[in-house]
């Protein structure tokens, strides 16, 4: 499953097929600046929904496709297309969270009403076809891609995964785009420490626009802003990675698919993108589940995988949770909590798997 993510390493690849993919990198985070980085999200859960599901019908039906080979079709889609440079996460994602960065300071007018956080961390907003903004999702998908890309070559030159290299260039991307345009890495928390999240819960207003004077769209901020306002206390963030790590484990356990979890999580923003309150985000969540079954499932057995799905599901929600509290809440754009917890899990996965005290190192 590791090809799926790696697909082609920069150190193999032909000069002609590097340059298309750079130009279809700099479309595809234009793509994400065009619908906005959420709807671009959940595009790659459709798409990544789809190359899983012909994965296992091809698994199904084996040598049946005649020429075609099993998995030529899945791998495909999935990897080039869901994990590529189409709909990319570290492509079309960043691309968008890029551009609602770059917004937030040159266009805060284009606001919407409702909106009570800084508009630099407004995910859902669609940019349509503003040159400038479009041009910034086009520079930050083709930097993603060639953050992806260098640490996949990495690996081969290696030979030791590292971690989840998509992943951790989403969030990368994001850091570098605050520092680009102006705002904090981390910015200043108002509560006790950065992990404090009760001004939030008193409502109290930012005191000073990020990094000096008050701007006045930026009067009456909240001082700290919590990534999801229905999704930030520990107790309930352990509940729902217990549920949606068993759910990913039991999904790998029964289709072979570690993906599919995670498409049917990103899949289900669409209902938080049109607005249905409480949704949770869970495909880290979902993700890391499977990544447990994997690993636990040749030695221990399906119960035993599936409770180890869930511990990790709970682990990668809390994971998100602590990144959040640290490097979202308390500056102007948004910093993918998800992709920290995968990056931060994927990682350690890795580790334990090199020092033996897991078998594998789940898709990695």
């Amino acid at each position: 499953m590791y090809d799926v993510i790696l697909q082609v390493p920069i150190i193999d690849m032909p000069w002609e097929d590097f340059i298309l993919l750079a130009i279809t990198a700099l479309a595809g985070g234009a793509f994400g600046a065009a619908l906005g980085a959420l709807p671009a999200f959940i595009f790659t859960g459709f798409v990544v929904f789809l190359g899983e599901g012909l994965a296992i019908l091809e698994r199904s039906v084996g040598g049946a496709l005649g020429a075609v080979n099993p998995t030529d079709v899945a791998t495909g889609v999935t990897g080039v297309i869901g994990f590529g440079a189409i709909t990319g996460p570290h492509i079309a994602f960043a691309g968008g969270v890029a551009a609602s960065a770059y917004a937030g300071k040159k266009y805060p007018e284009m606001e919407p009403d409702g909106w009570d956080y800084h508009f630099g961390k407004n995910i859902l907003y669609a940019f349509g076809t503003k040159p400038d903004i479009l041009a910034v999702g086009a520079i930050f998908g083709l930097l993603g891609m060639l953050i992806t890309q260098l640490g996949n070559a990495l690996v081969v030159v290696s030979g030791t995964a590292a971690t989840d290299f998509i992943a951790f260039s989403v969030f990368a991307t994001a850091f570098i785009a605050r520092a680009v345009f102006g705002y904090p890495i981390v910015g200043r928390p108002s509560g006790s420490s950065l992990l404090d999240m009760s001004p939030f819960e008193r409502e109290e207003p930012r005191a000073q626009a990020d990094g000096g004077e008050v701007p006045t769209e930026h009067k009456g901020r909240l001082a700290t802003e919590p990534w999801l306002p229905h999704q930030y206390k520990w107790s309930g963030v352990t509940v729902i990675g217990l549920v949606g790590g068993i759910l990913g484990g039991y999904i790998y356990i029964q289709t072979g698919s570690i993906f599919l979890g995670y498409a049917i999580s990103a899949i289900s923003l669409l209902f938080l993108n049109l607005g249905v309150e409480k949704i949770p985000v869970t495909h880290h969540i979902t993700l890391i589940g499977a990544v447990g079954a994997v690993v636990f499932l040749p030695e221990a057995g399906a119960v035993a995988a599936l409770l180890a799905a869930g511990v990790f599901g709970a682990v990668s929600g809390l994971l998100g949770e602590l990144t959040q509290r640290l490097f979202y809440s308390h500056s102007g754009t948004h910093v993918d909590p998800p992709a920290m917890a995968i990056a931060i899990a994927m990682f350690v996965v890795v580790v334990l798997s090199l020092v033996g005290v897991i078998p594998n190192a789940g898709y990695l």
